[in-house]
């Protein structure tokens, strides 16, 4: 009958939770894993739930292992510090490309990680590649295991390309030219180009001219994102455009070997000669746009009563969703920050000196915005910690009042510097600092709750006049720091190791 029907709904969900919640014993995953009693799938799952958990264990010690020292920009991505080490427990060598001449030096560089659904032509192929732009406008395909190169091509005698970027991740990227500045009694109508690129195989698409004439005179840069040709402007305002509607007007590529060889490079076959359909319009400030899941944009109007907000509203008709203007009112040197949020949950993190609130988009059926945002969690400073006295006594007996309040980052404080996402763990590394000596932690949240897992002390000081990056790579933390003139930057590899 329905009443039976509804208590066995009920248990089979209480069965399922219960199963959820379980803990993972590890002898039994091991043993599984060595029998091949479960698809690998499941494996990596369980492995991965047993790491969370190593790492969460206070017993277990994070300790520096490495510290390197470099004149050159140092870069960390898959494991790998790009000059070019491994990471296992201390970095080891895994090559060194010869010295090059400085007509030859490498410019930009992307990392490319092979698809899972394609079968490439050789085996070579179907392993990570490092794509490298060199100032005499080569673009060299080398294998990112050996240095190996694997192709080259040539761009372009006539414009000279210096950076390099995805439109799509992993499928489609562009490389961008300088810009054509004017000079005394010359003007270029031509602002600058963009070769486009299948990235696997490495295959031409073809290079587009950006033309004053027919984005207007205003025009300040170009950039290539997830099939949409953004258009920047000296007023403070940004136009779309569709980069497949851009691509109807390519011209076929000359036949013959020539295409891409010295000295003839790549000609350009996507002439834009008469105005494009704008598929999106908008006027923010220097801080920009970002677009994100469920379909909304991130930005703040040129307007000087909007300085410090960040307006989130809905990409389909730009209305601004309810409570979606975000103020933290914060008080400090560094400007608060706001991104979608990269687990791709539509969720959005903003993150001042003071806190860090996840927000939620959701629907909103009482008003006539379409959406809302709501507070998801948030993880805040203790203010009592913070908190220094108004009034201090000096050692002769004089009262001292304190006639300012601190900044909100005053080096004095605890103050979040950055955020950081584990994908693999879900979990949210927040690098702080607190006293002048500028010590520094990164503290382990859970990311569905916002709950303090655990506070791992960093033993280099954070010296906040400089650029830091903090990667969290499973069980590995790289500090990168670089100098005021970038000519000088230290990396600090820490893994856990059992104490």
């Amino acid at each position: 009958n329905s009443d039976f029907l509804v208590v066995r709904k009920t248990d089979r969900r209480q069965m399922a939770l219960s199963k959820r919640k379980r803990c993972l014993n590890a002898v039994d995953v091991l043993n599984r894993r060595s029998c091949e009693a479960e698809d690998a799938g499941t494996v990596s799952r369980n492995n991965i739930k047993l790491l969370r958990g190593l790492l969460l264990q206070v017993i277990l010690k994070f300790s520096k292992v490495w510290c390197k020292s470099s004149k050159s920009t140092i870069t960390c991505e898959a494991g790998q510090i790009w000059f070019c080490f491994s990471l296992h427990l201390e970095p080891s060598l895994l090559y060194k490309l010869p010295r090059r001449p400085k007509q030859e030096k490498f410019e930009d560089a992307l990392l490319c990680q092979t698809p899972l659904d394609k079968t490439l032509e050789t085996p070579m192929d179907q392993k990570p590649n490092l794509l490298v732009l060199t100032t005499n406008n080569w673009l060299y395909r080398l294998s990112a295991q050996t240095g190996k190169e694997l192709q080259r091509i040539y761009l372009s005698p006539n414009h000279r390309f210096k950076y390099l970027g995805w439109d799509v991740s992993q499928e489609v990227l562009y490389v961008k030219s300088v810009q054509n500045k004017e000079s005394a009694g010359i003007t270029h109508n031509t602002l600058m180009h963009l070769a486009v690129f299948k990235a696997f195989p490495l295959q031409i698409m073809g290079i587009i001219e950006i033309n004053k004439k027919v984005f207007g005179n205003s025009v300040s840069d170009v950039v290539l994102s997830q099939g949409v040709l953004a258009v920047s402007y000296s007023n403070k305002s940004v136009k779309l455009y569709s980069s497949e509607h851009i691509f109807q007007r390519q011209s076929p590529l000359l036949g013959g070997k020539t295409v891409g060889e010295f000295p003839y490079g790549i000609p350009v076959n996507v002439h834009i000669t008469d105005s494009l359909p704008v598929i999106f319009e908008v006027s923010c400030s220097h801080t920009g746009m970002q677009i994100g899941y469920p379909w909304h944009f991130i930005h703040t109007p040129p307007h000087k009563k909007h300085t410090g907000t960040y307006h989130i509203c809905s990409l389909k008709d730009c209305t601004p969703a309810r409570n979606g203007i975000r103020n933290m009112k914060c008080c400090s040197l560094e400007t608060d920050v706001i991104m979608f949020h990269p687990d791709d949950t539509g969720r959005i993190i903003h993150v001042g000196p003071k806190s860090i609130e996840v927000l939620k988009i959701v629907d909103d059926l009482n008003s006539l915005a379409s959406s809302m945002i709501v507070e998801d969690f948030s993880i805040i400073i203790d203010e009592h910690r913070n908190r220094s006295p108004r009034v201090t006594v000096t050692s002769s007996g004089r009262t001292v009042k304190q006639r300012y309040d601190q900044l909100d980052d005053d080096p004095n404080q605890e103050t979040f510097r950055m955020v950081e996402y584990e994908d693999e763990l879900d979990l949210l590394a927040v690098v702080v600092t607190h006293g002048e000596e500028g010590a520094v932690q990164v503290r382990l949240y859970d990311n569905q709750n916002g709950e303090l897992l655990r506070t791992i002390e960093l033993t280099e000081s954070w010296d906040e006049t400089y650029r830091h990056e903090l990667i969290f790579d499973k069980d590995t933390i790289v500090h990168i720091e670089h100098n005021c003139n970038t000519t000088d930057t230290c990396i600090y590899v820490l893994q856990f190791l059992c104490t």
